[in-house]
């Protein structure tokens, strides 16, 4: 009898444990939807800014230190290089800017890849630029912010 009533208790502990991990797993899978949530809306917040030509706006969205390679080659290298290459490649190029973002991997508890198409809508002679782009993240105690941004043209097969 003694060795059912342990038994029992094993079973019961099994169980209980088995429920908190269920519960854990669920709060993971909350805490990764809620990050890649978050991810999206700094990319949007950026295609807004961009759109907008607000360097005010532009500037809180990247890490001091973050980069852009673009896909005539130009790496711009640090906030203030983004922002003022943004803006003059906005000046020059007015097409309509958008990010339509496929993928977000959370590569680490602090650092996010996002992946999307980047298209510019009229960009020359009425035509539509397509291309690629990747958006590295980085969590910082005021939030995701962007830490690099490589674009691509897609190859022609």
């Amino acid at each position: 009898m003694s060795i059912l009533r342990s038994l029992g208790s094993a079973a019961m502990v099994i169980v209980a444990f088995a429920g908190t991990t269920i519960g854990a797993d669920a709060l993971a899978q909350s805490a990764v939807g809620n990050d890649e949530a978050a991810v999206r809306q700094v990319v949007q917040r950026y295609v807004d800014a961009r759109e907008a030509r607000d360097a005010k706006a532009i500037e809180p969205l990247f890490t001091a230190d973050a980069d852009q390679l673009v896909s005539d080659g130009t790496w711009r290298k640090g906030r203030d290089e983004l922002v003022k290459g943004m803006l003059e490649s906005s000046r020059k190029n007015p097409a309509a800017r958008s990010i339509i973002v496929e993928s977000v991997r959370l590569l680490s508890s602090d650092v996010a890849l996002a992946d999307g198409r980047y298209i510019q809508k009229g960009a020359s002679a009425g035509k539509d630029r397509q291309m690629w782009t990747a958006i590295t993240l980085k969590r910082g105690p005021d939030g995701w912010r962007i830490a690099a941004i490589r674009n691509m043209l897609p190859a022609k097969p």
